[in-house]
């Protein structure tokens, strides 16, 4: 029931986009994937970027992230150039966001309390104990308590995805980035992620921004999409998904979202 009075942000509301990308071009050698990519994401966002295999989702992705260096344009985290920055700035950037990767990318020699304390060994001074605290934190906030002391092939992938989750959250990061979240996983566990993902961003805030071509994850979570297009190597749509589904704008756009009248769940 409500108090009559809204709890405070985890963050601080931005005056200024959560990320900005300005007419950034991503190549692999002479072969250009993606250009004029020019879009932001708001604060508490989220975010999708969408499209078929071999559109150049995860390779935005990893220019977003700092894995690739755009050959055009730029990537900036609340109006602070993240793509030009110095080291010390871009590291202090790197603060400010956490990754969950397709494959979980989880060390497999190391237990998933090893696992989450990775970043607050790498860009904290907290003592061990204050670590640990943490890590328990953020392993009971996904749902993995007691499971501390497990390694990753011990685990369903479902659980797997769950821990890369909480070494994502670890830093308390402002902006989540996720690629392709439900990959791997059946309904019933993309389901249970999706609510997950959905409860953290209304509890803590934190921007989302999600690479994905699952349609029910979507329609259950999108505020808003961008969509990027092979042949035209750019974004070819942006909006509401159901809009844009039923709008009489471009064709492969509503054919990807459509599926030939795939039925989608909503909640």
């Amino acid at each position: 029931m409500s108090t009559g009075r809204e709890l405070p942000p985890v963050h601080p509301p931005a005056a200024v986009p959560a990320v900005a990308v300005e007419n950034l071009e991503c190549r692999y050698g002479d072969t250009v994937v993606l250009s004029g990519i020019t879009f932001t994401v708001r604060e508490g966002e989220l975010f999708f970027v969408i499209g078929g295999s071999g559109c150049g989702k995860s390779t935005l992705l990893r220019h977003l992230i700092g894995l690739m260096q755009p050959a055009l344009g730029v990537v900036s985290y609340y109006g602070e150039n993240f793509t030009r920055a110095d080291l010390a700035t871009r590291r202090s950037l790197l603060k400010t966001f956490g990754v969950l990767y397709q494959n979980s990318a989880l060390w497999s020699s190391m237990t998933l309390r090893e696992n989450v304390a990775l970043p607050l060994e790498e860009y904290t001074t907290l003592n061990r104990r204050e670590r640990e605290e943490i890590v328990a934190l953020k392993l009971a906030q996904v749902g993995l308590a007691g499971f501390e002391d497990y390694f990753p092939a011990e685990l369903s992938g479902g659980m797997r995805k769950r821990a890369g989750l909480a070494r994502a959250l670890a830093l308390d990061p402002r902006i989540v980035f996720f690629d392709e979240p439900s990959a791997g996983l059946d309904p019933v566990i993309s389901r249970k992620l999706d609510e997950l993902i959905r409860q953290i961003r209304e509890t803590l805030g934190t921007t989302m921004v999600i690479v994905s071509h699952e349609l029910a994850s979507i329609y259950a979570l999108a505020d808003r999409v961008i969509m990027l297009d092979r042949d035209a190597r750019g974004i070819i749509a942006e909006g509401r998904p159901r809009e844009l589904a039923t709008a009489g704008g471009d064709p492969r756009v509503r054919e990807f979202l459509t599926r030939g009248g795939e039925e989608v769940r909503t909640t």
